[in-house]
């Protein structure tokens, strides 16, 4: 019996010595510069990119098969902060993505709303409730204001409000982009 004990023990740490080798020889890490790249996007998982998320895209970013120039929910902000990451230099935002809207949160007619879910489908975030032939609406906090819904929708019943400003979400405006001063050219001017 104390035989028995003695190679049941002796198994385990055996078998526990070799698990702990393996995992530390055979370690897969991922790639710390995709994580950085992954945190400074906006995570709307829309697409507008050309890829199907904002993970993809990181990754194509950062094996350098895209531009730091295609998300136009981050605009120019994360493009400049993407920029500064990989030691790049600024580019131009894509054609698509330079108009810098207001956020913006979709709201649905909800008296005009036949409950076809093509919404449904089209939402990445699942911001948008609702059952066949029922009326849908949006959940407004889970809502990026990424547009997908609107294409989809047959009787066109999806308006895009702009988000009201309020003192959680207000910022600075950002100053000038020639980088004058208008104080001092008002005070050269008198």
């Amino acid at each position: 019996m104390l035989i028995a004990i003695a190679v049941i023990a002796l198994l385990a740490l055996a078998f526990g010595l070799l698990l702990g080798y393996s995992a530390i020889r055979f370690r897969v890490e991922g790639d710390p510069i995709v994580e950085r790249i992954d945190a400074l996007l906006p995570q709307t998982q829309c697409g507008q990119c050309g890829f199907p998320g904002c993970r993809p895209y990181a990754e194509a970013i950062a094996t350098e098969e895209a531009e730091i120039n295609l998300c136009p929910p981050g605009g120019e902000a994360t493009m400049v902060a993407l920029a500064d990451l990989l030691g790049k230099d600024p580019v131009p935002l894509d054609a698509t993505a330079s108009e810098e809207k207001p956020k913006a949160l979709a709201v649905i007619r909800e008296q005009e709303c036949i409950g076809c879910t093509l919404c449904i489908q089209a939402c990445p975030v699942d911001a948008i409730i609702g059952a066949a032939k029922q009326m849908h609406t949006v959940i407004a906090d889970h809502c990026t204001g990424c547009e997908l819904c609107l294409p989809p929708c047959p009787v066109e019943c999806i308006d895009m409000v702009p988000e009201a400003v309020a003192t959680v979400n207000w910022k600075w405006p950002l100053p000038p982009a020639s980088g004058e001063n208008a104080f001092l050219n008002s005070a050269t001017e008198s």
